[in-house]
C-alpha cells in the first residue's frame, strides 16, 4: 500500500478510536451522503491488483447496510434525498447507494444483497460498455502489466522499455502509464490504448464484454424496483478533454438509448471519473442544460441543503476497496469528515 493510503488508514484509526465520527454526525449540517461503489467480488485481489481500489467484498457491501441502520441512517433513493436536501427543515439523515459502469459481477453478487436488504440504488451505465464495445481502459493496463515481465512505454517521442517482473515494478509502470493516459486527450489516449493492447495480444472489446452486463441481464436491474437506472455517457470519456458539441452529445446519447431500452428517460447522471480533471463548471452546466435532474462526481463530501440549489455537482464518498475494514463504515458514513477533506485537497 502506498505512503498515501497508509497515511488514510492512520488517519481512519484515529477517528474511529477517538468515537469523533458520531459526534460529528450529531452536530453537522449535512443531511446526508451519497457512496460509490464500482465491483463487487468475493475473491482476495493479487498482489499487483491497482484496480482493486474499486473492489468491495459481498460480506462487507452487506455489512455496510446493516451498519448504517444501526446508526440510524436511512438508505434511500435519489430522488428522495433531492426531496430531503430541499426541505426546509433537516429531517433523518440518510445515505444513497450508487454502482458505476454497470459492471457483471454486479449482477451476481450485489443485486441479490440489496434485494435482502431492500435497499434502493442507482446504477450509472456508460451504453457502449453494454453494447460490448467499450474500453475499460484501467483494467487492460493492469492485466497485460500483470502478465509482462517488461513493457514498452512511448514518451516525447521516444521508446522505453520498463521492467515489471516484480510487483512493485508492476505499480511503478502502471502509475506510469495510468498518469500518462489520464494527462492526455481522449483521442490520443484511444490511439496509445489499442496500440499498447495490440502489441501484447489483449483483446479489448472481449474484455468488455466479459466484465460488463449486456442488455438482457442489465434488464433484470431496470425492472428491479428498488433500481433507478442513471446515465454515464456513451463512451465513459473525460467529459472535461471533450469539444462542448461532444460532450454533451455523450450525455444526450446516453439518456437516449437508455430511453429507447427501457422506455424511461433518465434524471440522474455520473461525470466519468468525476474528479476536478474530468468535469468542472461547464459540464455541471451541460447537465443542468440538458435536464438531467441531478449529476454526482466523485469529489468527497457530505450532502447539504445548499446542494438542493445546485444538484449537478453531488459529491460522493467512494466506498473504497482499500478501506474494507468494518470499522471504518462509521467514518466513510459522516459527510462532514469529508467536507472537510474535499477542502483541504481541492
Amino acid at each position: 500500500m502506498s505512503a498515501k493510503y497508509a497515511t488514510i488508514r492512520a488517519i481512519f484509526e484515529l477517528l474511529w478510536l477517538s468515537r469523533l465520527p458520531s459526534l460529528v454526525r450529531a452536530l453537522s449540517a449535512s443531511r446526508g451522503v451519497i457512496f460509490t461503489l464500482h465491483r463487487v467480488l468475493p475473491d482476495e485481489p493479487a498482489d499487483f491488483s491497482p484496480n482493486a481500489i474499486l473492489q468491495v467484498r459481498p460480506d462487507y457491501l452487506e455489512y455496510v447496510i446493516e451498519r448504517l441502520r444501526d446508526l440510524d441512517l436511512d438508505i434511500v433513493s435519489l430522488d428522495e434525498a433531492l426531496e430531503r436536501l430541499g426541505a426546509p427543515h433537516p429531517g433523518r439523515r440518510f445515505v444513497v447507494l450508487t454502482l458505476d459502469d454497470a459492471y457483471k459481477d454486479n449482477l451476481e453478487f450485489a443485486l441479490p444483497i440489496l434485494r435482502r436488504q431492500a435497499a434502493p440504488f442507482t446504477l450509472y451505465v456508460p451504453t457502449a460498455f453494454v453494447d460490448g464495445v467499450g474500453e475499460i481502459w484501467w483494467q487492460a493496463i493492469e492485466d497485460i502489466i500483470a502478465r509482462q515481465e517488461a513493457i514498452t512505454m512511448n514518451t516525447g517521442g521516444e521508446t522505453d522499455y520498463v521492467d515489471t517482473r516484480t510487483t512493485s515494478e508492476k505499480e511503478e509502470a502502471f502509475r506510469a502509464l495510468y498518469w500518462q493516459m489520464r494527462r492526455m486527450p481522449e483521442t490520443d489516449r484511444l490511439a496509445l490504448l489499442h496500440s499498447f493492447a495490440a502489441a501484447y495480444g489483449y483483446d479489448l472489446d472481449g474484455q468488455c464484454r466479459d466484465l460488463i452486463m449486456d442488455w438482457q441481464e442489465l434488464r433484470q436491474f431496470a425492472e428491479d424496483p428498488l433500481c433507478t437506472i442513471g446515465a454515464h455517457t456513451v463512451h465513459h470519456y473525460e467529459l472535461a478533454k471533450l469539444p462542448v458539441d461532444q460532450a454533451r452529445h455523450e450525455m444526450t446519447q446516453s439518456a437516449d438509448i437508455l430511453l429507447a431500452q427501457f422506455g424511461r428517460r433518465p434524471v440522474h447522471f455520473s461525470y466519468p471519473l468525476g474528479g476536478p480533471l474530468s468535469a468542472g463548471q461547464r459540464e455541471f452546466d451541460l447537465a443542468r442544460e440538458l435536464g438531467f435532474r441531478s449529476a454526482v462526481t466523485t469529489r468527497p463530501g457530505g450532502l447539504y441543503a445548499r446542494h438542493a440549489q445546485n444538484p449537478h455537482a453531488l459529491p460522493r464518498i467512494s466506498l473504497n476497496g482499500y478501506f474494507q475494514s468494518r470499522r471504518y463504515v462509521d467514518v466513510f458514513a459522516t459527510g462532514a469528515i469529508f467536507s472537510a477533506i474535499g477542502k483541504l485537497v481541492g
